[in-house]
């Protein structure tokens, strides 16, 4: 799949390429937290352990050239899988040492730096995000890997643009499924994906309604563009109505690698522009509102309002519980029986702090550890 050209380009950008197809890169969130400073927003909204999740992708290549994405134009692109199909165990076992790999400095020269518990605890990882770069869903052995993590507790959340709608209706339960709804419309959208597919309107639409069959935890998400995808919200919403997500993330295009050869820092908005589109959007989806941000990450999630039980939303993932589930049950359950309490919402730190810090301490008492070592570090969750 990769030339020699690309490889060389991806290991320059701090990629570890596994087997012939595969890869996977230490997100700075990961890091960060090891240090102590601040978890992504995917523990704000939804509870994952920064420090114990890998970020990767089975597949390298993609069927888009987005204007916004941070891939650089060596990367491979296709609508089909033409290369070797790599054994599932081994990317399961090769994704691992890599991380691993990447995250060892830690445990050296950059130990200082590090918090101790932190880093002994991001040797085990819990979490898996399919969404680093390329298309993961088109992996022939997906589901099989998919079992892999399901059989070792670790939690997966994976990222697709939505072209390939056959593979979503037959993608195994997995923790959260998100779609990338990047335009409102059909114009518009093959303006920012330049998508190979020449039905690429009509597949995003049929992987939209595939993921309203789906039982386990949904998300759509919109990556915003000043003055280019800022736009129709009304349309907008028409997609999410027809795919029912539980959740909706309304994030930032973000101004970095490659996609500053395609557009302007001034196409990046600032957190407050995300805020007021989201409220726009509101006016047309009912049924959703407001949970909380992640203001490093300009981001906002919105989620059904029957996700709010006598007052407190219900956001967090109750992931032990997930995995005895989809390791019992196959995928005969839903996303309300893994649902656990948001400790922190609202908007621009109005959330509840206390309650935060409160279940962070319980948690740090069930895992035996020394709550006044560690009551030090609770701020940086508030992040």
């Amino acid at each position: 799949m990769l030339t020699q050209e690309a490889r060389q380009e991806l290991e320059k950008q701090q990629y570890k390429v596994v087997g012939s197809h595969s890869a996977v890169k230490t997100c700075g969130w990961t890091k960060n937290m090891i240090k102590g400073e601040g978890g992504c927003y995917k523990l704000k909204f939804y509870g994952i352990m920064s420090h114990q999740c890998m970020q990767m992708t089975t597949s390298i290549s993609c069927a888009n050239r987005c204007t916004f994405c941070w891939r650089g134009y060596k990367a491979p692109v296709s609508k089909e899988w033409k290369w070797s199909v790599d054994d599932p165990n081994d990317i399961f076992e090769g994704s691992l040492k890599a991380h691993h790999d990447l995250l060892s400095g830690f445990g050296g020269f950059a130990k200082s730096k590090a918090k101790p518990k932190l880093y002994e605890g991001s040797k085990q990882v819990k979490h898996v995000a399919l969404s680093l770069t390329g298309e993961p869903i088109i992996y022939p052995k997906l589901n099989e890997l998919i079992d892999y993590f399901n059989k070792n507790s670790i939690s997966t959340f994976l990222v697709t643009n939505a072209q390939y709608p056959e593979q979503i209706k037959d993608l195994n339960p997995i923790t959260q499924l998100y779609i990338s709804v990047d335009a409102p419309n059909k114009e518009m959208l093959k303006h920012v994906d330049l998508p190979l597919f020449q039905d690429y309107w009509e597949r995003l639409n049929k992987s939209l309604e595939y993921l309203a069959e789906k039982k386990q935890r949904t998300c759509i998400r919109l990556t915003i563009i000043k003055e280019i995808n800022d736009k129709n919200h009304k349309e907008y919403a028409n997609l999410i109505h027809k795919g029912n997500p539980d959740f909706i993330e309304v994030k930032a295009y973000m101004h970095v690698g490659a996609s500053k050869d395609r557009l302007k820092k001034e196409n990046m908005p600032f957190h407050e522009y995300i805020i007021e589109f989201t409220k726009e959007l509101l006016n047309y989806l009912p049924d959703y509102d407001i949970v909380s941000e992640h203001i490093p990450s300009r981001v906002i999630m919105l989620a059904k309002k029957s996700f709010k039980k006598n007052n407190k939303w219900y956001t967090w993932i109750d992931f032990k519980k997930y995995n005895k589930l989809v390791n019992e049950k196959g995928g005969d359950f839903t996303t309300e029986e893994y649902l656990a309490l948001t400790p922190h919402t609202g908007l621009s730190g109005k959330g509840t702090k206390e309650r935060l810090e409160e279940f962070l301490l319980r948690k740090l008492k069930t895992q035996e550890i020394k709550v006044d070592e560690e009551k030090q570090e609770l701020e940086f969750y508030n992040q």
